[in-house]
Order: structure tokens, then sequence, then C-alpha cells
């Protein structure tokens, strides 16, 4: 089966070279795949001529070695710092990246590839199926982490970049950097996967699946048909959020934060509605997420995550798929992290030693759980940016 992807309404941007960013500045990019070649998924479906939206921060340097693909999580995109187009918000990451900063764009080319199957330009569920013109909603076929790499490397293609410096991620962007050492470990100088597992474990594919239903249940879900009724199932996918979002942080953090903090009432209302901070909070969260994210990309994106297992193709043994690897590798993850609990990411690390690669290990004391690489961490970053900097060292790239 071969599916066209056709380009969305007003999409005439022309492509912005890399070349052509300042070192303050970001680029957007829009760009059209698999035209002459399609890109096979896992599924056994061929994407042909499906659009990909990446941003770009800093300048590529003539002999394109300074580049640095930041892979981003489930309900992450494209804009990793400056304001974000739709929320109007910082980036995600911009404690991370920026001039002077630990990925500093005035020292490296840092670039972010929405997801195959995201909802903020790259091809995904939200699109226009060219056969009905109409949404593909359920008719977008499924996909993986595998897949979503396989669609960054033909970017890469695109862009004239045969290797990356580093390829960075944390949580599923970590996932993506572990499948990118398996699948193009000549194209790889180093990696940092944070925060992260080489497989999905059935706790969390059980609370996926606690969100898929939530979503699926909404009555304005319609099948995924939901943009022809011109509805969103908000419900459903906020309360996909808020399970989602539990996970995210500590029992200590949400202690710390919240405890029993009654929110503006001085005693409990003795009905339901959000009597504590904490219940305020995660609405909040559900709410401001249906305004970004399109339910059926969460869907998919989930899925692809469940279905991540980097050592099934090697009769289990995880060390076979880093065979070749001789990428500068840091695993780093953080105490109270307990949705990629510490264990994982030395179950990564035992297997790339089994394998002969070049891997440190650092675990960082945090009391914000998982989320601890997306908030205000120093020791976090002074060892990402201590392992960058020892990278650019070694690969002779010049401050």
């Amino acid at each position: 089966m071969e599916l066209t992807m056709a380009a969305p309404p007003g999409d005439t941007a022309p492509t912005r070279s890399p070349t052509e960013s300042g070192n303050q500045s970001a680029g957007d990019g829009l760009v059209r795949l698999g035209v002459d070649v399609p890109l096979r998924l896992d599924s056994g479906v061929e994407l042909r001529d499906f659009p990909v939206a990446y941003q770009t921060y800093g300048r590529l340097n003539a002999d394109k070695s300074n580049a640095i693909l930041v892979c981003h999580a489930l309900s992450g995109d494209q804009y990793l710092t400056g304001t974000h187009p739709v929320t109007g918000r910082p980036g995600w990451w911009e404690t991370v990246v920026g001039p002077g900063k630990v990925l500093d764009t005035d020292r490296y080319f840092v670039l972010c590839v929405n997801v195959l199957g995201g909802c903020m330009g790259t091809a995904g569920p939200k699109e226009i199926n060219p056969e009905t013109g109409r949404p593909w909603g359920l008719g977008f076929p499924v996909i993986t982490i595998a897949d979503m790499v396989r669609a960054q490397a033909l970017l890469l293609d695109h862009l004239g970049i045969e290797t990356l410096f580093s390829v960075v991620g944390g949580s599923m962007g970590g996932m993506q950097v572990l499948q990118w050492l398996a699948l193009y470990p000549e194209r790889v100088f180093s990696a940092a996967p944070i925060a992260t597992a080489a497989y999905h474990s059935a706790q969390n594919i059980a609370f996926h699946e606690t969100g898929r239903q939530a979503i699926t249940a909404d009555p304005d879900w319609h099948q995924g048909d939901y943009i022809s009724h011109d509805v969103i199932p908000h419900r459903g996918l906020a309360i996909a959020r808020m399970i989602a979002h539990i996970t995210y942080m500590s029992e200590s953090s949400l202690h710390q934060k919240f405890g029993r903090k009654l929110q503006d009432r001085e005693a409990v209302t003795y009905g339901f509605d959000a009597d504590f901070q904490v219940e305020s909070y995660l609405r909040h969260q559900g709410s401001t997420f249906v305004d970004r994210f399109d339910a059926n990309s969460y869907l998919y994106i989930t899925r692809a995550m469940d279905y991540f297992d980097l050592s099934e193709p090697h009769g289990g043994l995880l060390a076979e798929a880093f065979q070749g690897v001789t990428s500068r590798i840091c695993v780093i993850s953080f105490t109270t992290d307990w949705l990629y609990p510490t264990p994982e990411s030395r179950h990564i690390v035992k297997a790339l030693n089994a394998s002969g690669a070049n891997v440190s290990f650092a675990e960082i004391p945090s009391d914000f759980g998982h989320d601890a690489f997306l908030l205000k961490e120093p020791e976090f970053w002074k060892v990402l940016g201590g392992f960058i900097d020892g990278a650019a060292e070694h690969r002779g790239l010049r401050g």
C-alpha cells in the first residue's frame, strides 16, 4: 500500500536553507520528503511525498560538522526556544537551547523535527488524505519510533548533513536517540539519551491505554473523524493528559508544590469541584493541552512508544542492537523518575558496554521526577554541558 500526502492549504513557503539562519535567530522549515523514493514504514505501508516540519537554531558551519539533532518527547514539538506560535509560551527547552546555554546556538546548529504522526506540520492523522479530500484520521498508517527516525534521516539527507555532531533527547526523545544509534551508528558522533528506556514497560503501556480509552470514549471523537464534524474530543484528551502528567512528576514534587492545599477557599465544599490545588492544576494541564495537541496524534504517538522495544529484532539481546556503535554516549537518569527509573538506564549502559561502546552514565539527584530534564536542574545542565563540550573537543569543533 502506498500513501501520498497532499500539501496542506497555504503550504507555499519555501524551505529555508540552514546556512541562512543567523546565530541569534530561528529558522522554520517545511519540506516534502519521499518524493522520488517513498519511506517504507515498519507496518509495510509506503509514504510518498509527505511533509516534515522542523525548526533550526544557529548556523551550520562550512563542513556541516556542528549539527545537533534534538528529539522531542510525546507532548513536545519542534519549537525548542523562543515564542511558540500556537501557545505564545516559551519553547519547551528554553533553559537548555540558546546563545551561551548548554546547547549553545552561537556554536552549534541545533535542529528539532516534529515527529512523524505529529500535529505541528509533519505528516499525521490531521493531514488531508488526497484520495478523499478529508483528514486521514484513523486511515493514517500506524507508525513506530524507527519510522520517526527514518523520516529524520531523510530530512538530514535533504539538508546535506551526513553526520550529526550529537543527537539528544529525553523520554520519547531518548527512545529516538537510541534508535538513531541502532539504525544509523555511522551518522552519529555523540549521543545523549535522557530519562528513557530501551523498551516500553507493561506499566507504561497501561497508562497509555488508559489515556487512549479516555479519548476514544469521548462522544466527540467520532471514530477519529472529529475534524469533519467540527468538534474536538476535548474531555477525553484532557483526561489523557491529566493521567500522563501525573506520571511525569514525583510524589515529593507533588507534595512540595501542592500538599493538601485548598484552591481559593477556606474549607472543602463537600462536592466535586476542584477543592484541592492539585486538582485545579491537573485540570489546567488538561485544558491547555487540548488547545495545542491533536487527539488522534496522541493515539498514534503513544502507540509508537508502546511498540518500542530495541532488543526485539535481536532476539531480546539489547547489546546486539548497538553493534557497530562508535559514538561517544552519555546516558542520564533522575533519582525520582518512576516513569523511566534509573535501572532502565543502567540496562542501556550495560548493553552499550557489552557492545564495546564508549559510554558514560550519570544519575542526577532531583525532586522533579521524570520532567526534571525540562525544568531548572543545574546539575543536569552541568552534566549534559560537560559531555557536549568534551565531545566537541574530541571532534575538533572550535568554540
